[in-house]
């Protein structure tokens, strides 16, 4: 089984510096390999026979052909599973009916199938485990070694070319598949950290929701069984219907309270809450400014647009860093119309990582908040500066009631 193989990956990774690392590892490997399948090359250029000239290329070529489809299947864990194992088996048979085809050319005067030989043996760490690959090499050093026999060359030079130079062509194929592997298994937990954070945070409203109904609408159903058991004409019908209307009404506004607080959630609690999920995601998170020394009137309309922003960071961005700035501006661009001083609270976000791929231009998010901000005499402000994203939120300090004719949102680039 390949190193890579292995890895929970079933699909290509969007962020885009492993996807240029893949890029690289697949350089490295076509170097290596292509210089071990120059060497039996040589051998056509000692081949005095066309014909065996001509059968020589023949194998030759086949067996670098199915060479480049098992390594590239090695280092791309998307590929059908199917495919690979096509692959690996067009890479056996090569080798094998490299044994007719290659292995009689240069007789005496090169070892043409020791070189094939040590291909072999360079590609199969990638193919199967370190067991795996000392068989492998075992055996075609010792078919090597046979071959020189056969058709006269030397033993000792087969056995140094197959098994040495086969071995360390091995190692230098596996180490950067080895270090791309570590890389796809790292930003996999880092997607399972965001994941895992994300269904901690909806385990926990179902926990409170089911505090707050489990009781009330227990008690509401024995009462609805006990009136059901009451005759018609019965005085106590009535006051248990109460009692049940009651009960009802009280878990209902429990209910609301509840979701209105998590709708309203103090900016300084996001601020730790986004921070956590962040740095579970692997993704480096500084917050500039304190966010408990805003009015609450603002932080409250501010907190919604940090949560959507730091979502959008998590959806549509493979961001490594996120800064988180609050603060309050005395001396706002909207002047006079942000209130009696125009000071204004303040927050941006700021992220790399955005990918022009998967940028959204019209995020429904962000137009929600904006439309929010706007009431408020708000303004959002969302730019996109190459890889890096900004989004700049603004409030009146004194905004404790929706302003008439509030401007709407201003998107500059698309958001993350």
């Amino acid at each position: 089984m390949s190193i890579v193989a292995a890895s929970p990956w079933s699909a290509a990774p969007r962020d885009r510096r492993l996807g240029r690392a893949r890029v690289l590892v697949l350089v490295w490997l076509a170097t290596t390999v292509c210089t071990s399948l120059v060497m039996p090359g040589i051998g056509l250029l000692e081949e005095r026979r066309p014909l065996w000239v001509v059968l020589g290329a023949l194998g030759i070529g086949a067996f670098t052909v199915a060479s480049a489809g098992a390594v590239h299947g090695a280092v791309t864990p998307w590929t059908p599973a199917r495919t690979r194992r096509a692959w690996t088996l067009a890479l056996v048979g090569t080798a094998v009916a490299s044994l007719a085809l290659v292995a009689p050319v240069g007789p005496g005067r090169w070892a043409t199938w020791a070189w094939v030989g040590a291909g072999v043996v360079g590609v199969a760490p990638l193919l199967v485990t370190w067991r795996w690959v000392v068989v492998v090499a075992s055996v075609c050093t010792a078919v090597s070694v046979v071959v020189a026999g056969v058709v006269g060359g030397s033993p000792v030079h087969a056995l140094v070319v197959t098994g040495a130079i086969g071995l360390s062509v091995a190692a230098v194929n596996w180490a950067p598949v080895w270090m791309w592997a570590l890389l796809l298994d790292a930003d996999a937990g880092r997607d399972a950290r965001a994941r895992l954070a994300a269904g901690e945070e909806r385990l926990r409203f179902a926990r409170d929701v089911h505090d707050l109904l489990g009781h009330s609408l227990t008690v509401i159903a024995l009462k609805a069984e006990l009136v059901a058991r009451l005759p018609a004409g019965d005085p106590g019908v009535r006051d248990e219907a109460g009692q049940i209307q009651r009960l009802a009404t009280t878990a209902l506004a429990e209910v609301r309270q509840a979701v209105h607080a998590y709708r309203t959630v103090d900016l300084h609690e996001e601020v730790a809450a986004v921070r956590q999920v962040l740095d579970s995601a692997g993704v480096r998170c500084t917050v500039v400014g304190e966010a408990a020394d805003l009015p609450p009137d603002a932080a409250a309309r501010l907190a919604p647009v940090l949560r959507e922003a730091v979502t959008n960071v998590l959806r549509h961005s493979r961001a490594t860093w996120c800064r988180v700035e609050v603060g309050v501006d005395a001396a706002d661009e909207r002047g006079a119309a942000t209130g009696a001083d125009g000071a204004t609270a303040v927050l941006t976000v700021r992220n790399d990582g955005v990918d022009a791929r998967t940028a959204d231009a019209h995020s429904s998010g962000l137009d929600g908040a904006a439309a929010r901000l706007a009431d408020a005499g708000g303004r959002l402000r969302a730019e996109r500066r190459g890889d890096e994203f900004l989004l700049r939120a603004s409030v009146p300090v004194a905004a404790a009631a929706p302003v008439a004719g509030g401007e709407s949102v201003t998107a500059e680039g698309g958001a993350p």
